[in-house]
């Protein structure tokens, strides 16, 4: 299938949309009313610190909202409004935040659900309306959408659109597409989607276990095997190994994909020689600046003295739990939570450790003066970081005063 020319021509659809409706004031009002925080806005204003008793937190200089994930929220409520009385459904959480689907379904929007593993479409007829999420939808889906008759509002981030652009260049030079990322998370199945021959790699150590199978060969059925449900079909590592471009998905951990560029261009160098590396290899920047950027002041706030870290986002967020990477490497407590309500006033949190199930912890916060160090992923409204500082302080018996 000639994926490029299908969104071009979905594109050019009538009910295909992917700018709004014209409703943006009103739609901004109602968000900022209720995602928006005066007391983060108080603290972003005092250098990122505020201090209450014996308690002083300190904000990450980057956190919560990016630009993409509230542009997706206001085209969300956009289309709610602008379609008031039509069925409307999301193919899967428009953005990775329980309070903001929550709020949507509130607003009888409809979210595809799961059967056996795959999403069940029947639900969807003629004439509904179907948001396409940030992390955008497979080809697959979109074609089925289209086929239906249904009006598409698509609220992908430009940022995942670039990294399609990318892969569709890879697949036009029969290279096959090398994309960092988990290969059942929507955004990597939405870009695997538009690629030919492609290969999912979660991290730095599968990077170099494909690279030593690129220099010295291997077991073929043990490559297969590993990298089961991670490659497209047919996927042969003898034969399309050979020439590679570079993809990820936009939530990866910044440092680890730039490793992993360079490892696969080193490898590749090695085997056919620096004449013949563009021939073999191709690599664009696809890293997200927002998830850049939030990486880059987590890493300068866990270098400041902090008893305890709190990183805030949905548990099924990647660049929530990239976030959390940072503090576990660096040696700091740090507790994963989605919501105020997983800090109980007893002095316990219900969190979730890095790659573990959700734990309960006694006694989190320490007696004394302490400082908190607090982040959220870019799918985080600062009304949750909000709720979350208020709650330390009560844990700690402290009044907020702003």
């Amino acid at each position: 299938m000639d994926t490029k020319a299908f969104k071009r021509s979905l594109q050019q659809s009538e009910h295909y949309h992917r700018k709004g409706f014209g409703h943006e004031d009103e739609v901004m009002t109602v968000m900022n009313t209720e995602y928006q925080s005066s007391l983060i806005q108080k603290i972003r204003q005092n250098n990122y610190q505020w201090q209450q008793g014996n308690v002083t937190i300190r904000l990450a200089e980057a956190f919560g909202f990016c630009w993409g994930v509230e542009r997706a929220v206001a085209m969300a409520y956009e289309t709610r409004q602008h379609f008031p009385q039509e069925r409307i459904w999301i193919t899967n959480e428009i953005i990775h935040n329980p309070s903001v689907n929550q709020r949507l379904e509130e607003m009888n929007v409809g979210f595809i659900e799961l059967v056996n593993g795959h999403k069940n479409f029947s639900v969807v007829e003629k004439g509904d309306v179907v948001i396409l999420p940030a992390f955008g939808a497979s080809v697959t889906e979109m074609q089925l959408l289209n086929d239906k008759g249904c009006t598409i509002v698509d609220t992908t981030c430009p940022w995942v659109s670039k990294v399609w652009n990318s892969v569709e260049k890879h697949k036009k030079r029969n290279h096959t597409s090398i994309i960092h990322g988990k290969y059942a998370h929507e955004e990597t199945v939405a870009t695997s989607s538009f690629a030919g021959i492609y290969l999912v790699v979660l991290n730095l150590e599968q990077a170099h276990y494909v690279c030593d199978y690129i220099l010295n060969g291997g077991n073929k059925e043990e490559f297969l095997t590993k990298f089961k449900n991670s490659h497209s079909q047919g996927f042969d590592p003898d034969l399309d190994l050979q020439c590679l471009g570079i993809a990820n998905q936009t939530t990866m951990l910044k440092s680890e994909t730039e490793q992993i560029a360079k490892l696969f261009e080193g490898t590749i160098l090695k085997k056919y020689g620096p004449t013949a590396l563009n021939d073999h290899f191709m690599s664009f920047n696809t890293i997200c600046d927002a998830t850049q950027e939030r990486q880059d002041a987590m890493l300068k706030l866990v270098e400041e003295k902090l008893d305890l870290m709190v990183v805030i986002g949905g548990f099924n967020s990647s660049n929530t739990t990239h976030l959390q990477e940072i503090t576990v490497d660096k040696g700091i407590p740090s507790y994963h939570i989605d919501s105020e309500t997983r800090i109980m006033l007893d002095n316990r949190i219900d969190h979730k450790p890095l790659n573990k199930d959700l734990e309960i912890q006694e006694n989190w916060l320490p007696d004394g003066p302490i400082v908190v160090g607090i982040t959220s992923g870019a799918s985080t409204p600062d009304k949750v970081v909000e709720a979350v500082i208020e709650r330390i302080f009560a844990a700690k018996q402290i009044a907020v005063t702003v």
